[in-house]
């Protein structure tokens, strides 16, 4: 049996496609919620090392990005 390898790049390129379709029908509001939490979850991560720090950042950026909305829309 004939079986291709999917390399990672490749791999990683489906996942993001993905990713990124799953935020079409998104507010901005939640999409700076989303985008707060994963970039606090990678952040905690680097950081606070282990699962808690991971989960502590991915929590604190998603309410800063879901609060930081808040602010955004009053300006305009």
């Amino acid at each position: 049996m004939f079986t291709m390898p999917i390399s990672r790049p490749f791999t990683a390129i489906i996942a993001l496609s993905f990713t990124l379709s799953a935020c079409a029908g998104m507010s901005n509001r939640e999409k700076n919620t989303a985008l707060g939490a994963t970039a606090g979850g990678v952040a905690g991560a680097v950081l606070g090392g282990g699962a808690l720090g991971t989960l502590g950042g991915a929590a604190v950026g998603g309410v800063l990005g879901h609060e930081l909305s808040k602010d955004q829309k009053r300006h305009r």
